[in-house]
């Protein structure tokens, strides 16, 4: 691993984009007929983050282990003052957090609210089949299983607990409010997946022939689609960052993933009315990945009482990411002037009594490899980010 100093984290070793499965703990492909990994196996990475010269935000990578026994990569970015509440990201498909969403960690850690990321089972560094999706469920109880053993920390137990999703992560948003709508305070929904587009549903006959042969080529890579980075990254500059990020999955859907998305995206639109948490839903007005109309139907069907939408006129799809700097500076300063709003003292939050036990291993409390690799996964980081801004990018 390399810091640099303009304060991005690189990971040494070489990722090619064709691997099937993600690495093992010993950073080795573990399917031996695609390509291979290397990667170090960190289960603990901390670095800070020293924008002008000011100590404002804490960076920390960790691996978990989940209820199926499957490494999970986690990180989280904090500021050095106590957190205004928490936030917690929900990455869009193919995505990841620790690079890809880092400027939207960042930049909310500086606004003051301790924020915490995870990256799905076969996305990112997590252990898996790349993008390959088994069931929808599973993803909504990883994160509601590691967002809830976040909130059961005595330094975040009273703190306002806010959802993050953008494009499918905000399909995960949703459903994570629907799996338990009291515990959550609100959640910020970017182009959120949350109804089919008219223009995009698929034939009824083309669905029934799919699903009659998703369990038998479940891993198949032959959905049909177009490239979404060169339609959702408006900014040619960011768009060859996002294209050059190994750990963003770019090749075609696999079946059985395409029509979990699929199922996940119609049953949300049946059930729109019974969205009841506080939200914000923002969408660019030229987006042509998802839908404005989707953020529309949210906003108009959903029973909340407290719900805002925002259209931005001209922006694409990934609205924190893919535009100029200066559009994503208005997204950003809206994103965080909403959740200001919303994270006064008096915010009411669901107790949770410890000790809080839901599935959930932190690797160092599980087999350790060895007192060697034991000693790399303490060491800690530091960077400092001077002159123009180096962030990575977020976004779908």
């Amino acid at each position: 691993m390399e810091v640099s100093e303009s304060g991005s984290v690189s990971y040494m070793g070489k990722c090619d984009q064709d691997w099937d499965e993600t690495p093992n703990q010993n950073g080795v492909q573990s399917d031996a007929a695609t390509a291979s990994i290397e990667v170090p196996w960190l289960t603990k990475m901390e670095v800070e983050i020293h924008p002008n010269d000011k100590m404002v935000v804490k960076y920390q990578e960790e691996y978990i282990r989940n209820a199926r026994g499957v490494r999970l990569f986690t990180c989280k970015w904090l500021p050095f003052s106590s957190a205004k509440a928490v936030v917690f990201l929900c990455h869009g498909y193919g995505m990841e957090c620790s690079g890809f969403m880092r400027e939207c960690g960042t930049r909310l850690a500086s606004a003051g609210y301790a924020v915490f990321g995870i990256d799905y089972e076969g996305h990112g560094r997590s252990m898996g089949a790349r993008c390959y999706i088994k069931k929808f469920e599973n993803i909504i109880n990883d994160c509601y299983d590691f967002f809830k053993s976040v909130c059961a920390q005595e330094e975040f137990r009273d703190k306002g607990r806010f959802l993050y999703g953008e494009s499918m992560g905000g399909a995960v948003a949703l459903l994570l409010h629907k799996k338990d709508p009291p515990f959550w305070n609100g959640a910020v929904l970017v182009a959120p997946m949350c109804k089919i587009s008219e223009k995009v549903k698929p034939h009824p006959v083309v669905i029934n022939i799919l699903t009659r042969v998703e369990e038998i080529i479940p891993k198949w890579k032959i959905v049909p689609t177009k490239d979404v980075i060169d339609s959702a990254f408006k900014d040619p500059i960011k768009r060859e960052e996002v294209r050059s990020n190994k750990l963003i999955y770019q090749d075609k859907p696999r079946l059985k993933t395409a029509l979990e998305m699929l199922r996940t995206s119609m049953s949300l639109e049946d059930s729109l009315n019974q969205v009841t948490l506080p939200f914000f839903v923002l969408h660019g007005e030229a987006d042509t990945v998802t839908d404005p109309e989707v953020s529309k139907a949210l906003y108009g069907r959903a029973t909340s009482k407290d719900k805002t939408i925002k259209l931005y006129p001209g922006m694409w799809h990934a609205l924190t990411s893919g535009e100029p700097d200066e559009n994503v500076d208005i997204v950003f300063g809206d994103i965080i002037a909403w959740l200001d709003k919303r994270s006064s003292d008096a915010i009411i939050v669901t107790p949770i009594q410890p000790p809080f036990g839901n599935g959930i291993q932190k690797l160092t409390d599980i087999d350790s490899p060895t007192s060697i690799q034991q000693q790399q996964q303490q060491r800690s980081y530091l960077c400092g980010l001077k002159g123009r801004r180096m962030f990575h990018h977020s976004a779908m």
